[in-house]
């Protein structure tokens, strides 16, 4: 299970008392198996492959929120930053001083033009707008110590991979990359083998694979897609489920669809008005 604990706590990692009050008060009572492996190897190693708060334990270790270094997370979507930068600004409360910021596209520029004019810490965004902030001089990042890729799987995709090889060149060479990925697709591999030096490699899926869920998959072909899940709805006592696609069209389809078999259904995709 992801919340079985190893017996290990947050105090074991010599984490300032103002951190651990931040995440104490969050409601995290003792770290998680990939927060366990993750702290041990972040301090150790230049470069690690491996939800949000998973990756606080590395950026605790010779980072801001430890000594007010500088650390860069990008992460593939506006809604996934707000969500890290809300995380890292709750558990660093009690640090006095210590600057979080999210930039995304589709917000304001000259409003993160002006705050990164002041001191900035920990910088969570996605692609193109932390690279439109380089390129502009505006986000000076020759003193970044650790940039973390959270869904690297994502982030290194066809949509993104060249802005993230634009922005990995931009950065000290003696930076730490910390890689997060559910899947371990070739575009990570490859890009673990052109930036990354003996990177430690983390890999818990086994150990994490929920207790009590059974998994099924099954081999369909494009068209029977629709009439498996039809099949599936009408034969399985089945009153809430979700579904994921890969891109907006075909969520909006398939709801379209599951709706004329007359099932209730609702969608949701990035491409909404917020």
């Amino acid at each position: 299970d992801v919340t079985s604990t190893k017996g290990n706590e947050f105090e074991d990692y010599c984490l300032k008392r103002e951190l651990l009050m931040g995440i104490f008060e969050m409601g995290w009572e003792k770290p998680s198996p990939i927060q366990v492996v993750d702290q041990r190897a972040a301090c150790a190693q230049p470069s690690i492959p491996g939800n949000p708060a998973k990756f606080l334990g590395g950026l605790s270790c010779g980072t801001v929120l430890s000594g007010f270094g500088k650390t860069m997370v990008i992460v593939p979507t506006r809604e996934l930053a707000l969500q890290v930068s809300q995380i890292c600004i709750q558990v660093s409360k009690h640090m006095g001083g210590a600057k979080v910021m999210a930039t995304t596209g589709g917000t304001n520029l000259r409003d993160d033009i002006m705050r990164l004019d002041d001191t900035v810490h920990v910088v969570i965004a996605t692609p193109g707008r932390i690279l439109d902030l380089i390129k502009k001089g505006v986000a000076k990042v020759e003193h970044v110590q650790m940039i973390v890729l959270d869904e690297a799987n994502k982030l290194l995709s066809q949509d993104f991979v060249q802005i993230m090889e634009d922005i990995i060149l931009t950065l000290p060479k003696n930076r730490q990359i910390l890689l997060y990925s559910a899947t371990f697709p070739l575009s990570v591999q490859k890009f673990m083998n052109s930036h990354l030096q003996k990177p430690y490699e983390i890999n818990l899926m086994e150990e994490l694979t929920l207790k009590g869920v059974t998994q099924y998959y099954a081999y369909v072909t494009e068209r029977q897609k629709v009439h498996c899940l039809n099949t599936l709805f009408s034969r399985l006592q089945i009153n809430q489920s979700i579904i994921f696609c890969n891109s907006s069209q075909r969520v909006e389809l398939l709801a379209k669809k599951i709706s004329q078999l007359g099932y209730s259904c609702f969608y949701i995709h990035a491409k909404m008005r917020q």
